[in-house]
């Protein structure tokens, strides 16, 4: 019974130390005394001393400030306050996550401050007009897709899609839907799926907030190295370096000439590891393996001028043609 005592107050002294210490809110030894005993928990100051020692020597950082407040603080822990922020911050701008999931994800996050920081940070609430979705069901979907990923098995779940009925009314549709899961990618503000529909011969992308009633089959699923160019591993990141806004397409090497003033937007998509030849007149030319797709038409016309396509000429096309496109509904 004196062993389960004993991990119980250290446990409880652990948990004070958490919730109620930082470097501004040391806490001396006879008020972590105090605190125990408002727990039901009995101890003399040597015990404090122990408990601590042992805390530190499990790999706690728990320092004993002398001065004006002398006591005993947490002072480090798995999160600090920036980090809360940046993973709060990150929750709240995440679409797919349901207004609901995001409060509890909050509430968690913010438990792992302790009651000062929690105090301050009260103000970071779940702002009610963001676009939220509504699927409940992502983190099971989640949780059964990266189960077919690890056991290489397919998937089925049912699709959600938005028509329109007779060209007025917006509908949902329901596709009932197999696929050979291989990765779980976050871009342009939603969670995709990139895997391959039994039905055809090519990788595909589909909006995880869109999926329902994800399960694992006992069928195997269908090798990546069939329908990518990846053969021992997929590799997640140089996958989406090359995909532009979640569009498919054919891979190919793209070259392209741009204005210096754009040079920080183009490092902010390729990263600063491309190799920049200089074009002289402040521009410069850089090449870079892309899926020929609509989302690349799409990013490279947001620069107007600024941004011309060198190669390869099936581009071009697809730019004029999309240029021709946009001014034929303004004339």
């Amino acid at each position: 019974m004196a062993g389960k005592n004993q991990r119980t107050r250290v446990l409880t002294l652990l948990k004070i130390l958490m919730q109620k210490t930082d470097e501004q809110h040391p806490l001396n030894s006879a008020e972590l005394i105090a605190n125990l005993n408002s727990f039901g928990i009995e101890c003399d100051r040597k015990t404090i001393y122990d408990d601590i020692e042992a805390l530190n020597l499990c790999g706690y950082n728990i320092i004993q400030t002398r001065g004006a407040k002398s006591g005993y603080f947490m002072a480090s822990r798995d999160f600090e306050l920036p980090e809360i922020a940046l993973l709060t911050d990150a929750v709240l701008a995440a679409d797919f996550i349901t207004r609901k999931k995001t409060n509890t994800l909050i509430n968690k996050l913010k438990g792992l401050l302790n009651e000062y920081q929690a105090e301050s940070y009260s103000g970071r609430s779940f702002i009610d007009n963001r676009n939220k979705g509504d699927n409940e069901e992502i983190y099971y979907s989640i949780d059964a897709i990266e189960r077919g990923v690890a056991a290489k098995k397919k998937i089925t779940f049912k699709y959600v899609r938005h028509t329109l009925n007779g060209g007025r009314t917006p509908q949902v549709t329901i596709k009932e839907m197999k696929a050979s899961p291989y990765a779980l990618i976050w871009a342009e503000d939603h969670y995709y799926l990139v895997c391959n529909n039994e039905k055809y011969d090519n990788l595909m992308h589909l909006r995880l907030d869109r999926m329902k009633s994800v399960n694992v089959t006992d069928e195997d699923w269908r090798h990546f190295s069939e329908v990518s160019e990846y053969k021992t591993e997929f590799n997640t990141a140089d996958y989406t370096d090359k995909v532009f806004n979640m569009f498919s397409g054919e891979q190919e090497e793209i070259t392209l000439d741009c204005s210096t003033e754009i040079l920080e937007q183009v490092i902010d998509r390729f990263s600063d590891k491309i190799f920049i030849r200089d074009a002289g007149e402040n521009r410069f030319l850089f090449s870079h393996k892309a899926f020929i797709s609509d989302g690349l038409v799409n990013w490279i016309l947001q620069f107007g001028d600024k941004m011309q396509v060198k190669s390869p000429e099936k581009l071009k096309v697809k730019i004029n043609q999309r240029i021709a496109s946009i001014s034929n509904i303004y004339k």
